[in-house]
């Protein structure tokens, strides 16, 4: 089913909920940052340098996308006064102050304004059922591909590579992978790179960015020195690889839980970057009952699973990729680490609105309004992706389970 999200910022809203405590007096200025247009990260540093605040002391909660319209809350430690901006694309705005900095763990949550676009009257027919379906019994909590960034098709994932301790692999996805918001000239760069690979003289010679030519100045000097190479890697960029393998491991135990419990004419699919999202078309109250209750943790060298039906697919998943738990307790590495978090399979959104109207940019099409509240770390864009799931075919579950 065709459909169209982020037409523009507007049709694309997130507004943060958050528990931090808020008074008249504290060491943290509490603010108010509106945006669109930009992610969250690269906007800070532009405040930080325009008002000569330290990067590190200013903090957050979240990520916000950058293709919405988004309200979210930061703190700066002893902020410059009278800090107030209000541009185009983005605003800030004093609230208050706190005894402590903005943290993930004070985001309550976040309620969502959702316009999805490009609906063919014909396709309008099926969306009620899929919308009263999550309404009451929600939908499965995956990881949505924004997770998986860093994902590369051909190569796979740099935490896997690192744990395994293929450290030549890792620095090559590290250096060569093509992200979609990559220029022109650094995607022809980085696909030089890979083709050339191994020749570290000719990989010097494009080598552009700080980065770049520091390794392949090293791997000239000794062409076995990834490991600490990769050792030069932020602990926020390896923080957020290790988190793309650990949600992809995640996603993979789910869809395998669901596919173990459903029939296949139950089944329904969405396809994804890091492979398809399996979702529940009709289910029986003793196996919805068991989804609501159950979390699973992410993975790592000390991940407990909830049951023993759990327990055994992790392990059948991990003994494919050829993997062991133990593995992710890294020794030779140590500017981030694998830490398990519990995670609810189920979500079921609050205060779920909808409706559909005539589509003023896509003529002759319609467009279907959300409204809906969701918990901390749940993916609105999930939500939708359950919405235009599609059928599985009989016998096709084979072809799901070959993913990344």
């Amino acid at each position: 089913m065709h459909y169209k999200i982020k037409v523009k910022p507007e049709d694309f809203q997130v507004r943060e909920i958050i528990s931090l405590p808020i008074g008249e007096k504290g060491d943290f200025g509490v603010f108010k940052l509106k945006k669109k247009g930009w992610n969250t990260v690269d906007l800070l540093k532009k405040i930080a340098k325009r008002f000569s605040i330290p990067l590190e002391n200013i903090s957050y909660g979240g990520k916000k996308d950058r293709h919405a319209l988004t309200e979210q809350f930061i703190t700066i430690k002893n902020p410059p006064k009278r800090l107030h901006i209000k541009e185009e694309n983005f605003s800030l705005k004093l609230v208050g102050f706190s005894d402590e900095p903005m943290q993930p763990r004070y985001i309550e949550g976040n309620y969502f304004f959702v316009v999805i676009r490009s609906i063919s009257k014909e396709t309008e027919e099926f969306l009620y059922s899929p919308l009263e379906s999550i309404k009451k019994e929600g939908f499965i909590n995956y990881f949505d591909d924004q997770r998986f960034g860093s994902f590369d098709p051909k190569q796979g994932f740099i935490g896997e590579k690192i744990i395994k301790e293929h450290y030549n692999g890792a620095l090559k996805i590290y250096l060569t992978h093509v992200y979609p918001e990559d220029k022109k000239e650094s995607k022809e760069r980085k696909r030089f790179l890979f083709e050339h690979w191994g020749n570290w003289e000719e990989c010097l010679k494009v080598a552009k960015t700080e980065m770049e030519k520091f390794s392949f100045n090293r791997l000239n000097i000794n062409s076995k020195d990834y490991l600490n190479i990769l050792r030069r890697i932020s602990k926020e960029d390896m923080s957020m690889f290790f988190a793309a393998y650990q949600s992809f491991l995640w996603n993979e135990v789910v869809k395998r839980l669901l596919l173990s419990i459903l029939n296949w004419d139950n089944i329904l699919i969405h396809r994804g970057v890091a492979g398809d999202y399996v979702f529940f078309d009709k289910i029986d109250e003793r196996s919805w009952k068991y989804l609501k209750g159950l979390t699973i943790p992410t993975a790592s060298s000390k991940a407990k699973m909830s049951d023993k039906l759990t327990e055994k697919i992790y392990h059948d998943l991990l003994n494919q990729r050829g993997v062991k738990p133990s593995m992710f307790n890294l020794r030779k590495l140590r500017q981030a680490f694998f830490k398990s978090v519990d995670r609810d399979v189920l979500v079921i959104p609050e205060e779920f609105e909808y409706r559909t109207e005539d589509d003023e940019i896509y003529k002759g099409k319609r467009k279907l309004f959300l409204q809906f509240f969701l918990p901390r770390g749940s993916y609105a864009t999930m939500l939708i992706k359950r919405i235009f799931a599609k059928k599985l075919k009989e016998g096709g579950t084979d072809a799901i389970l070959c993913s990344a």
